[in-house]
């Protein structure tokens, strides 16, 4: 078993110990997410299990569906179940590399840019593949392709 996977099932067990309900639920949720994708490629690969980078992308997904549902929550006025996501998000980012910041992920999209003289919107799939590669663990990619295309527009 992964380290990352023998982390997690190790703070499942101290949140049931102590009786964390937020640190239960997220736990189970984190493992379920694992287990079906497990499954998903056992059918496709033949008993292969998620890699780490996997598990990371499940991840980075969980605490995107959070903060969408904490935009929901707060126009809604429904600030306790806004505050439950976030606490998810907590603890969802334990197992996550630090992410880096938007600062960071601009110049490394600026460098990349420069070095293979993108010019259009239509060669950012050269850019995006690049930082799946490189960096998907660290930049959230759903801000990484936002500023790629602002990046993109204002060398024209």
């Amino acid at each position: 078993m992964s380290k990352i996977r023998l982390n997690i099932e190790e703070k499942y067990k101290i949140a049931l110990k102590e009786k964390n309900e937020v640190g239960i639920r997220t736990f189970r949720l984190i493992k379920s997410a694992i287990k079906d994708k497990d499954i998903s490629l056992r059918s496709e690969k033949n008993n292969e299990m998620l890699s780490d980078g996997g598990i990371f992308k499940i991840l980075q997904n969980l605490i995107k569906q959070r903060n969408e549902s904490v935009e929901m929550y707060k126009k809604a006025g429904r600030d306790k179940l806004a505050e439950a996501e976030l606490q998810e998000i907590e603890i969802i980012n334990m197992f996550l590399p630090q992410q880096l910041n938007e600062e960071e992920i601009k110049k490394i999209i600026e460098k990349y840019v420069k070095d293979y003289n993108i010019s259009s919107v239509n060669q950012m799939g050269l850019l995006m593949n690049y930082l799946k590669l490189n960096y998907i663990t660290v930049i959230d990619m759903t801000v990484a392709g936002k500023l790629a295309k602002e990046i993109i527009q204002e060398k024209k």
